[in-house]
């Protein structure tokens, strides 16, 4: 029963998280009752996400130290600042320009690993990337937004470095440990049986977190509108960008892959979480928006990485 569950999660999830978003919004008095539960909802979704990883991964950073850390360059540093200049030029809007850095500045998506095995990606690879930059991630976000919120808006890194931690470092650990002690036999009984309610735990923390921006959805007009495109338009150049380099400069089949997903994808939960707890709600906007377009995206990029990959092999031929 829990694998039919799971099927039905993976296969509408494009449809539920928007639906998600909207009961949130819809029952605003409700939700924030649970915030106290985000962070552990947050910390059991990052455990079950890192069953199948072991420490082993970080050695792949020995074959390809500049891919890696070309990756977590382009997660932090040069999407960021894309984020901050169209933001700043469209809307000049400091609250609103926090909100979209902080939906790319977040770790790369554990998820990407699906779509990198789809598409016949360099995995192990992959899997270097995500735990890399998941250890890094409490110490590379809080100085970033530490620098772009300035002095308009007040921050206590200290408690945000730890949050990260707890929810996100400490769960990852766990989750390699147990899969590392057992030698994979846990990860094999319990994986496919806490996938659904890793899905669950995602919708839930979307459903709670999106009563903090009910007032400005309920409140539709073309502003709001402004901000989903420039969502979209974000989160569409993150992929672009990635495979244009891929394309162009690396031309590696599985390198390219894995660039694209994990420099395409989110682990947008995380920012949600950040930007509910720590800034102002207007905050959130951009960040909630960005749950809306991941998977669909994700999808659309898959087929057109396997089709420049079938191309290539044409050309081979």
């Amino acid at each position: 029963m829990l694998e039919k569950v799971n099927r039905f999660l993976q296969k509408y999830i494009a449809i539920l998280t928007p639906l998600s978003l909207v009961v949130g919004v819809l029952l605003e008095n409700v939700g924030h009752h649970f915030v106290f539960l985000v962070a552990w909802l947050f910390a059991f979704m990052t455990f079950t996400s890192s069953l199948k990883m072991k420490f082993k991964d970080v050695n792949v950073f020995r074959k390809h130290p500049l891919f890696i850390i070309f990756t977590i360059v382009f997660l932090h540093i040069l999407m960021p600042l894309w984020a901050f200049f169209l933001s700043t030029v469209i809307f000049d809007d400091h609250l609103l320009t926090v909100g979209f850095v902080i939906s790319v500045a977040v770790p790369t998506g554990i998820t990407s690993v699906i779509w990198i095995s789809i598409c016949k990606g360099n995995l192990p690879l992959g899997l270097s990337v995500i735990l890399i930059d998941t250890l890094l991630s409490p110490f590379i976000m809080p100085l970033l937004l530490y620098v772009v919120s300035g002095e308009k808006i007040q921050l206590d890194v200290s408690e945000l470095i730890l949050d990260l931690i707890v929810m996100i470092v400490l769960p990852t650990i766990l989750g390699i440990l147990v899969n590392e002690l057992s030698k994979g036999e846990i990860p094999k009984k319990i994986g496919k049986k806490l996938a659904p309610f890793s899905k669950i735990a995602l919708l839930s923390i979307i459903m709670i977190n999106s009563s903090a921006i009910a007032p400005f959805i309920k409140d539709l007009n073309l502003h709001l509108v402004g901000v989903i495109l420039l969502v979209f338009a974000i989160s569409v150049s993150g992929y672009s960008f990635a495979l244009l380099i891929g394309r162009f400069i690396i031309k590696n089949h599985q390198q390219t892959t894995a660039l694209v997903f994990t420099g395409g994808m989110r682990n947008i939960a995380i920012g949600v979480i950040v930007a509910t707890t720590y800034f102002p709600s207007k905050v959130a906007m951009p960040v909630v928006f960005g749950m809306l377009f991941q998977q669909v995206l994700a999808s659309l990029f898959s087929k057109i990485v396997m089709r420049n990959a079938s191309d290539k092999t044409e050309q081979l031929q």
